[in-house]
């Protein structure tokens, strides 16, 4: 459906253009965060079990969520359509975002991806497995809040269905966690049970290809899901500055550029959420990580094609969670656990925190001067941060060492007798 009315022509083209630029850039930043923040939810049980080498499994990763970006839309016109009203009662598009050539809304937008890209970094740095869907939307809501007020959120579409922020964001959120923790602990049950006394080395290689092939899907699936999340934010921007009209497509240049940018930053491995993932929340053997990547496979892609826009960080960790209760004699981390759960209670109300300050700072200051400040002040938080994780680096190369060894207690370094003396 058309919005009927374009936006962004009647202001300074310059000054629009510059904003869009800079909202562009800041979405697809976001795009390269999600994809090294979610690596973990399709290959850290591969990578944890050994049946891909580290490199090995982001590379192939990254190539299938670049495939797989390709193959719906729904969830991308979700992102356009659920979170700002953009739409008045009649179809049209609302005054309060026409003001300024749509620059309200490009504020809003450019502040809501600040407050995902900077929960991001920061749950990556401490290893946490958050959503980054989660924090995209919680920007997003809390910038809009501050520039439109409660009545600018589109909290349940219509009335006349579950849509919105409710139906599309926030029932998934706590219903997907829960049915991928179910199917990956029957599925794990069913795995042990009908290789019980078949050898060890039969069910241990065998799973291993099992995991490869799951693995492989959920990262297509990915890619259908969380691609698609950037395609509708930088549309929604293309709409507010007047340079797209349909609220039913995307552009071709906005699937293949946030395809291209989810793809790279999966490949790059966020190796620190990986460790947790796969190390330490319950040691994972093949036919756990087979039962599980295929359980959360199996909801991403049911999810994407039903539009809703759901964490695949709460599906693959409800999965994992899901394939150590359903082994038997298998122990759940719940401290480690619980840190997750908490991150997850808290990720749209910090990220909303986020959205909202920027959005006050960029209308403070006004204008394009505003969304330079805005976009000035993501560079060097991110820059902050990824300096501080330069310490106590986790890569590729440790990222299997055993998880229990990091709590253990040190052993004194002996003091040679003549040192001593």
């Amino acid at each position: 459906m058309a919005v009927g009315v374009q936006l962004g022509h009647d202001h300074g083209v310059t000054e629009t253009s510059v904003i869009l630029a800079l909202v562009v850039i800041t979405a697809l930043a976001f795009d390269f965060t999600n994809g090294f923040h979610d690596t973990a939810n399709a290959m850290a049980t591969s990578i944890a079990t050994k049946a891909l080498r580290p490199k090995t499994a982001v590379a192939l990763s990254g190539v299938l969520n670049l495939v797989g970006a390709f193959l719906s839309v729904e969830v991308a016109l979700t992102v356009t359509n659920a979170v700002v009203k953009i739409q008045d009662k009649t179809g049209a598009p609302k005054a309060e975002l026409l003001a300024g050539g749509g620059s309200v809304l490009l504020l809003i937008i450019l502040a809501g991806l600040v407050g995902g890209i900077v929960w991001n970094l920061a749950t990556w740095l401490l290893g946490l497995p958050s959503s980054s869907s989660h924090a995209l939307f919680g920007g997003l809501v809390g910038a809009t809040l501050a520039g439109l007020g409660v009545a600018g959120v589109n909290w349940n579409g219509d009335g006349s269905k579950l849509d919105g922020v409710v139906g599309k964001v926030l029932l998934p959120a706590v219903i997907s966690p829960v049915i991928a923790g179910v199917v990956a602990a029957a599925g794990t049950w069913i795995i042990f049970k009908i290789t019980t006394g078949v050898a060890a080395r039969f069910t241990e290689q065998g799973f291993r290809w099992g995991q490869i092939g799951s693995a492989s899907l959920v990262s297509l699936a990915h890619g259908t899901n969380d691609a698609q999340k950037t395609m509708g934010v930088i549309t929604l921007a293309l709409i507010a500055s007047g340079h797209w009209n349909d609220l039913e497509n995307i552009p071709l240049w906005v699937k293949v550029s946030a395809a291209v940018a989810i793809a790279l930053g999966t490949y790059l491995g966020g190796w620190r959420i990986i460790r947790t993932l796969g190390k330490g929340i319950t040691d994972i053997n093949p036919p756990q990580g087979t039962a599980a990547q295929s359980g959360a496979a199996a909801v991403i892609l049911a999810s994407s094609h039903l539009g809703f826009a759901l964490s695949t960080t709460h599906v693959a960790t409800g999965s994992v969670i899901g394939s150590g209760l359903g082994r038997p004699g298998a122990t759940v981390r719940w401290a480690v656990a619980g840190r997750m759960i908490l991150a997850w209670l808290i990720t749209l109300p910090a990220a909303g925190l986020v959205g909202a300050v920027m959005f006050w700072v960029g209308d403070a200051v006004g204008g394009m001067a505003g969304a330079l400040v805005v976009f000035t002040l993501l560079v060097l938080a991110s820059g902050a941060m990824y300096l501080r994780s330069r310490t106590g680096r986790i890569d590729h190369e440790n990222v299997n060492d055993d998880w229990d060894a990091e709590t253990a207690p040190v052993a004194p370094t002996p003091v040679p007798a003549a040192a001593a003396n």
